[in-house]
């Protein structure tokens, strides 16, 4: 085989090849590229271009870069399948999230092998099957596991079954006519709805499911999950109502916790990830829509954090980053979720918050970010940020409404002279 012939193989191969390929050097500095890894880049970088690797992703997966500078060995797999959500706002209805696995292998001292995959199909079908699995296991796993009660649509209890004795030490004839959010004494994670606001969904979507820490009579807690089903009226009733199954099941353990923390959170500060965020922003609309609940985004910048890593390198500029997570989560509200969407852009997520509430916040962040203070060796490094707020009323219920005006209000913050909270001139008097 010639040297010329060799050559067009290679090219060929690479032309053909299903999967995008992509060699770099330690700093993602692209030097190959094949057509299958453009289609997927180019649409993601926007004008940053597709010249280096982390930049492009920088927006989606900032973790890359860091995973890459964190990985001491010579040679050997830094990531494999890292699944990549690549869509902050909801798109058109009943489209896919887009979702790329990227493997990333260290081939020697300055280079780089990455390969690109869209698994958006397989995630949609995981999702499903697990949607599924929850169902079954939920319904068919042994009638003495768990208790089932009626309810009416203001929650109170026209029946209940043996087993919610044994479950939770109630008689069903001590608690029947009672309200079931006043029987069981419910420590709810913040993410979670009210009884009521269960009940709501379950009339628009048919069923809801969620666990929590729930109560007994003696005062004895257990993990319990609540399945909620919405039934359709008959013989002449003139309400419908719902079917409540409580099951006691064993809390998480530490590996099932890992898994949520991988697929939720930022690996580097802890916030949430792009991806989490975007699933709570639009189960948060759809509260929006039928429960009428406020809801409000805080979007935030670190003002010129590149000038940081530039001077002080990116282990700082990480611990930095850490530490600002650490006292803005401080300070969130039992439902605020705060999350890392680029290398230095964060977004709160504030349900049941209106535009006052979210400015108020907004300042007492803005604060907390300036007295951050860590330590370099020339001395303290100190940090400040402009934030801005806007909120799904103003925007008609519209989260790529709410997000693009979050977004011009903090490219007018930082217009201003940065370190502040825009305040929207129909909002400030």
């Amino acid at each position: 085989m010639t040297e010329t012939s060799g050559e067009e193989e290679l090219l060929e191969f690479l032309y053909a090849c299903p999967i995008g390929l992509i060699e770099t050097d330690t700093a993602g500095e692209i030097g190959l590229m094949n057509p299958h890894a453009m289609q997927h880049l180019l649409p993601l970088a926007g004008p940053r271009g597709v010249s280096n690797l982390f930049s492009a992703f920088e927006h989606y997966a900032p973790e890359l870069r860091s995973m890459a500078e964190a990985f001491a060995s010579p040679t050997g797999r830094i990531c494999d399948g890292h699944r990549i959500f690549v869509d902050l706002g909801p798109g058109k209805r009943g489209a896919t999230p887009k979702v790329l696995a990227c493997s990333l292998v260290k081939l020697g001292a300055d280079r780089l092998m990455a390969t690109l995959t869209d698994i958006s199909q397989q995630v949609l079908q995981e999702n499903r099957l697990r949607q599924a699995d929850t169902w079954f296991s939920t319904l068919l796993d042994g009638v003495n596991d768990y208790a089932a009660l009626t309810i009416t649509p203001d929650g109170q209890i026209v029946a209940a079954d043996t087993c919610f004795t044994r479950q939770t030490g109630y008689e069903p004839a001590d608690v029947t006519g009672h309200n079931l959010a006043d029987v069981l004494s419910t420590d709810l994670p913040g993410g979670d709805l009210r009884l009521d606001e269960q009940l709501a969904i379950a009339v628009r979507e048919g069923w809801h499911l969620q666990e929590g820490w729930q109560q007994r009579a003696d005062g004895d807690r257990y993990w319990c999950q609540r399945l909620v089903v919405a039934r359709s009226g008959r013989d002449n009733a003139t309400l419908p109502r719902f079917s409540v199954i409580l099951r006691d099941v064993p809390r998480r353990d530490a590996a099932t916790e890992d898994v949520r923390r991988l697929l939720t959170c930022d690996p580097l500060t802890g916030a949430a990830n792009r991806r989490h965020f975007s699933q709570a922003m639009a189960r948060e609309q759809r509260n929006w829509r039928e429960l009428r609940q406020s809801l409000a985004l805080v979007v935030l910048d670190l003002d010129h954090f590149k000038a940081v890593n530039d001077t002080h390198g990116h282990p700082v500029g990480d611990t930095l980053l850490c530490r600002v997570t650490e006292v803005c989560s401080a300070l969130l509200p039992p439902r605020g979720i705060f999350a890392r969407v680029g290398g230095e852009e964060f977004g709160v997520l504030l349900p049941r918050y209106d535009y006052d509430q979210a400015m108020e916040l907004a300042e007492q962040l803005c604060k907390a970010i300036a007295a951050v203070v860590v330590g370099v060796p020339t001395g303290i490094l100190k940090v400040t940020s402009s934030l801005a707020c806007a909120s799904l009323d103003e925007t008609e219920g519209s989260i790529e409404g709410l997000i693009a005006l979050a977004d011009k209000r903090l490219y007018a913050a930082k217009h201003a002279g940065r370190n502040r909270v825009f305040v929207a001139e129909t909002k400030a008097a």
